[in-house]
């Protein structure tokens, strides 16, 4: 992995550290479950009516081997079958599950179903098959277990497609319609009516469902984007009415005190001979002109600062704002860490790691296909260090930064920056391992 490398060196420069960026970054990618792949949010309804539909199997299934035993208390040779096969159903039906916790993940496979519209994996659809197989032999033998299918009804409903699920749910219920016949002996039109009639509710109750759950999903992905959008928008007309801005203010400024001194040396230059004093009147008024000017543009490099760093919370705040910012904006889980002592850095050094610090991010957001992010600043006694690791797809680093990098928040802007303050950059990244980006600036000259 890329990132222990630069802990170990950042390790060395400081002495004694706590643990590094790089095995963050390493966490980082062993939480996600893969690098760029934003998780489903798991939904707690359908885990609550999983969860539901579980218990009342394994309920109706020891209520219909109970009952059995009860009719039949001298025992048969049906009995060692019945209790057999109900151990290996029931064993079936918890076996998703048993495999999910051998494999350390937490849910709930195959009852709850894959998302809506996918196509059945071949192993889901043949545990299907067992399920449904080990079913009918039972009710065959022991008519009591009918009722067991009304859980199996949900659960061909979500693996399924529509289709197929709703001829299954049309199969169980002629078995249960057969089953509860032979339990009664006799001809009841209850026994007849009564099983497509809770079997039709339940399948309206959960294709409503679906359709409900997939509207929602629709209204927060639109609520999603359009702010996302209308966020763009905000930030793009801010910038074109500060840009506006600043252009007045220059053109009431600088470009008149500029234009000025450009008529009074013009005017110095033509009486310089002929009256030596105007033509020095002249230069000195240009002079006043340019201390104006200069005070100008030194109000303007103060304005132009970054607006975290304006607010006089320090580096750290404004790395912490951003990170948080980040994380709002992209989607990203965006962690900020301080380390060591802060000492009180030079402006310049603040603006240029924090611009450092967008940029990065910006590669994050725009390249990396990444989840989660880590900002880390510390602060060692010679030199301020500043990393930024992410679980994305990652690259394989060269001299030359790749295409897509070549622009404003690229690696070449990034690089240029920490050069003028004498620092250093260095990237740790490989395919599949995440980037672990690491800016080193001394703290004197």
């Amino acid at each position: 992995m890329a990132g222990p490398r630069v802990g170990q060196r950042r390790g060395e420069r400081a002495g004694q550290r706590t643990p590094d960026i790089g095995s963050r970054a390493s966490d980082i990618g062993s939480r996600t479950p893969g690098a760029g792949i934003a998780p489903r949010t798991p939904d707690p309804d359908a885990r609550w009516l999983a969860a539901v539909m579980h218990a009342t199997f394994y309920l109706l299934l020891a209520t219909s081997l109970a009952r059995f035993l009860l009719r039949h208390p001298a025992g048969g040779a049906r009995v060692p079958w019945i209790i057999t096969l109900s151990v290996v159903l029931a064993f079936l039906y918890a076996l998703p599950h048993l495999t999910a916790a051998l494999r350390g993940k937490h849910s709930t496979p195959f009852a709850s179903g894959p998302a809506p519209g996918t196509r059945p994996t071949p192993r889901r659809l043949t545990w299907l098959a067992l399920v449904v197989a080990v079913w009918l032999v039972l009710v065959i033998l022991a008519p009591s277990f009918g009722w067991c299918a009304v859980p199996l009804f949900f659960t061909g409903l979500r693996t399924l497609p529509p289709r197929a699920a709703f001829a299954l749910v049309a199969v169980l219920t002629g078995c249960v319609i057969a089953s509860q016949l032979r339990l009664a002996g006799r001809y009841d039109p209850d026994l007849i009516l009564g099983p497509p009639a809770v079997s039709a509710i339940a399948t309206a109750v959960f294709v409503h469902m679906q359709r409900q759950a997939a509207r929602q999903r629709e209204l927060i992905d639109d609520l999603i984007r359009t702010r996302r959008e209308l966020a763009a928008t905000e930030r793009r007309e801010g910038t074109l009415a500060e840009r506006q801005r600043l252009s007045m203010e220059i053109h009431d400024t600088l470009a008149q005190g500029l234009s000025s001194q450009q008529m009074l040396l013009q005017a110095a230059d033509r009486v310089w001979d002929t009256d030596p004093v105007k033509a020095r009147a002249h230069v000195r008024t240009a002079e006043s002109i340019t201390e104006v000017g200069l005070t100008e543009a030194r109000r303007f490099v103060h304005d132009l600062a970054p607006a975290d760093l304006a607010d006089g919370g320090g580096l750290d705040e404004a790395l912490r704002t951003l990170a948080a910012r980040t994380a709002q904006d992209a989607g990203l889980t965006v962690r900020f860490h301080s380390e060591g002592t802060p000492a009180p850095l030079p402006d310049r050094t603040q603006s240029a790691l924090l611009r450092i610090a967008q940029g990065a991010l910006a590669n994050v957001t725009e390249h990396a296909d990444a989840t989660t992010a880590a900002l880390t600043l510390t602060h060692l006694d010679d030199q301020v260090v500043l990393d930024v690791a992410d679980d994305g797809r990652g690259f394989t680093p060269t001299d030359e930064p790749p295409a897509s990098d070549r622009r404003g928040h690229g690696l070449p802007a990034i690089r240029a920056r920490a050069r003028q303050l004498g620092g250093t950059l260095t990237i740790e990244s490989a395919p599949g391992e995440g980037t672990v980006l690491s800016v080193s600036i001394p703290l004197t000259p």
